[in-house]
């Protein structure tokens, strides 16, 4: 049993039915109840190493497998002295199944069952939600709600809430919440899969610091992500294992490193140039984050195509060239091969010039502005689309808002709702690599498997730290102009997620910049 953050390799992750699926192959493998033993040993485990002087725990167990891990966890508790009452919500279980024969070792043993959250206790050392599990798809309604309260109450009130499998309210899939009563969890024991509701949307803040328990299996996989089926189901791509995505870290940005590492013989030539096409008369900052970051990515020589540039320097980066408006009028074929990075911004005054990059350029990075330019224009639609027929990739990095300007949706709420549908749809609307911004952020390319990034922290929620990781992006892209455009978007995504960590507070993005800059270090 183990933590599952930091991860310095990707790992696989599975929705509902490829874990029932890899669950139901280690079951055929052992005679009955073998698998619900180990898996309520590790809970109970795991409850005593969090609370080695624990004495008191509430166990909240529904009528599934995932409330006989609970019952499991709760016999062996109280035979090492711990008080325990359990909550039991739900009807009966089946005859036969795992977790009647949870139920009736727990009555053997003498465990204190309880029928009505009165019974329980205000206050306790540690709760155990065992309420639900991978089954649930809909609000929890009626006892089972009033069950989900009762946590909340007793968490409140100063307990540990240890979740197993996935936090009691919480989309397996999704990580958003199936209605009002969702566990919030300090800490999710997770069993053979792990799954992508643990780590995106509002599954990061709910389920806690994330446990994995492969049961003795060794199911989970870390398969690259280019071992793929090319089989898309429902817009999904599908691994090899049978998974729904993969989850990285920072081991993305070591990856970067060592396979761009520069030679003795380096010059600033060999290492690209990025243009910055934003940054209106109110908005240079935008601009000036984007193009920073570039420069400290690595990229060779940046520039900074500004509506109405005055032509002054820059504050503090007089590495930063401006980048005559008249240069779009040339042959493309003098400027084909820089990146792009559109937006930051520029507001509207960037529309035309936006169009000629498009035609024209053959690495693209879209955000901000840009992005909502698009999703007003058809005709920019248009071109982004034919893009692909030319073999020039774009990546495009909004926010949920932007994300549902572009698919039309009412707003950000509904892209919320199912993160990974919406990155899904845009990536094989555009043709191109989707950054879905977030906590959680999702990469997503046609024909390479959905990844979710598991860097990151609260302190990036703050103004231009989007524009930092566009400029990121195409400061690397500068250096690395034959890279997958998904491997490139993951390594910059993990790169701008791993500076966060550990800051106290909000994170300006100018000081985001050096600590990006800082991860360059051999050591990091």
């Amino acid at each position: 049993m183990l933590p599952v953050l930091p991860t310095s390799h990707d790992q696989s992750l599975h929705d509902a039915p490829s874990s029932r699926r890899i669950e139901s192959a280690a079951l055929s493998l052992h005679p009955p109840h073998t698998l619900i033993e180990r898996a309520g040993l590790a809970v109970a485990r795991l409850a005593v190493a969090l609370k080695p002087f624990g004495q008191n725990a509430v166990v909240v167990a529904g009528p599934g497998n995932n409330g006989g891990d609970g019952l499991i966890a709760a016999r062996h508790l109280a035979a090492r002295g711990w008080s325990v009452h359990v909550l039991l919500v739900g009807p009966e279980p089946k005859a036969g199944s795992d977790a009647a024969h949870a139920l009736g070792a727990a009555r053997q043993a003498g465990l204190r069952l309880h029928a009505d959250a009165q019974q329980v206790p205000r206050r306790t050392d540690l709760v155990i939600d065992a309420l639900l599990g991978l089954g649930a798809s809909r609000a929890p309604e009626g006892a089972f709600a009033s069950a989900i309260q009762t946590i909340d109450m007793l968490h409140d009130a100063g307990a540990t809430v240890l979740a197993v499998d996935v936090p009691s309210g919480l989309d397996v899939r999704t990580g958003q919440p199936l209605g009002a009563d969702v566990v919030r969890a300090h800490h999710t024991l997770t069993f053979l899969t792990l799954k992508t509701g643990l780590f995106t949307g509002e599954g990061r803040a709910l389920s806690g610091r994330v446990w994995f328990e492969d049961l003795g299996e060794s199911i989970n996989s870390t398969n690259d992500d280019r071992d793929v089926r090319n089989v898309i189901d429902g817009g999904h791509d599908v691994g090899a294992d049978g998974s729904a995505g993969l989850l990285f870290g920072a081991g993305r940005i070591a990856r970067w490193q060592s396979a761009f590492a520069r030679s003795a013989s380096s010059h600033k030539g060999r290492n690209g140039d990025v243009v910055v096409l934003g940054g209106a008369p109110t908005m240079r900052g935008a601009a000036w984050l984007a193009a920073t970051a570039a420069l400290a990515a690595g990229a060779g020589r940046v520039y900074a195509a500004l509506p109405d540039d005055d032509g002054q320097p820059w504050p503090a980066r007089p590495e930063l060239m401006h980048w005559d408006a008249a240069r779009w009028s040339a042959s493309s074929d003098t400027w084909r091969d820089i990146v792009a990075v559109c937006g930051c911004g520029g507001g509207t005054a960037i529309a035309s010039a936006l169009s000629t990059v498009l035609h024209g350029a053959t690495r693209v990075v879209l955000d901000a502005d840009a992005l909502n330019l698009v999703a007003a224009d058809e005709s920019l639609q248009q071109a982004l689309r034919r893009r692909v027929a030319h073999g020039w990739p774009t990546i495009l990095t909004p926010h949920p808002l932007e994300a549902a300007r572009l698919l039309g949706l009412p707003s950000a709420a509904a892209v919320q709702a199912d993160r990974l549908d919406a990155a899904t749809q845009l990536a094989m609307r555009f043709g191109a690599t989707v950054v879905l911004k977030g906590s959680g952020s999702i990469v997503v390319t046609p024909k390479r498997r959905l990844s979710i990034n598991s860097t990151g922290s609260s302190a990036l929620a703050t103004a231009g730290t989007g524009d930092v990781l566009a400029g990121w992006i195409g400061g690397l892209w500068a250096q690395s102009p034959g890279i997958a455009p998904h491997d490139l978007a993951c390594s910059a995504v993990a790169w701008h997620g791993t500076a966060a960590e550990g800051h106290a507070g909000p994170l300006l993005a100018a000081d985001l910049i050096d600590a990006m800059a800082a991860l360059h270090a051999p050591s990091a």
